[in-house]
């Protein structure tokens, strides 16, 4: 088996951005995107997705923080997409709830080839710490779009935008490591009846 990695650049107007994937690491993260909050939750898709990930990011944060998040989706859904290759043995469809005190959500996720979000989280607040909430839809957006994925977001409760958030971010990571997870029943089959994702 080929090792799952990948390294994508992405350089616009707006945004010059780099990253690099292991998904079968141990959940090392080297992020610097200049947004703290935004580090604080793509560092939980790492250590709870067991995805090694590194994340260097500039951007134009002194318009807003818009067009680096979603170009740090966007990156990020290409470089997932292409350590994952053709997709052979591996599990698929991921699952996962997380619980933070009073907050709770659930993301499902399937590498199905064809993108398509489904997201619910009804912040209580729009900003967390200076950070728009609304930004994390553009991430999540631009990962589905490159990454090919069918994602479906939900925050079942809570009261504190920060543990809504958290929550999400690592039942993502957990939902991530589900389905690229290699099911040795597999083998070397695709998992899918018409043999191709």
């Amino acid at each position: 088996m080929a090792d799952r990695i990948a390294q994508v650049e992405r350089n616009t107007l707006e945004t010059q951005i780099h990253i690099a994937v292991n998904l079968d690491g141990t959940g090392q993260a080297s992020l610097e995107t200049g947004i703290p909050f935004f580090e604080h939750m793509l560092d939980q898709v790492a250590r709870h997705g067991l995805i090694d990930l590194r994340i260097q990011a500039t951007g134009d944060l002194h318009i807003d923080d818009h067009h680096t998040v979603e170009d740090v989706g966007i990156t990020l859904g290409q470089a997932v997409a292409a350590a994952v290759g053709d997709k052979k043995g591996m599990t698929r469809y991921g699952h996962a709830y997380v619980p933070l005190d009073e907050a709770m959500s659930r993301v499902v996720i399937d590498f199905s080839g064809r993108p398509g979000l489904f997201y619910t989280v009804p912040f209580t607040r729009s900003a967390v710490g200076g950070f728009d909430v609304d930004l994390f839809r553009e991430f999540f957006q631009g990962f589905v779009n490159h990454a090919q994925v069918t994602l479906h977001v939900d925050n079942l409760k809570g009261d504190n935008s920060h543990h809504q958030i958290e929550t999400v971010f690592k039942a993502f990571g957990r939902a991530l490591r589900m389905a690229l997870t290699l099911d040795p029943r597999m083998g070397d089959n695709i998992p899918s009846t018409k043999g191709s994702l």
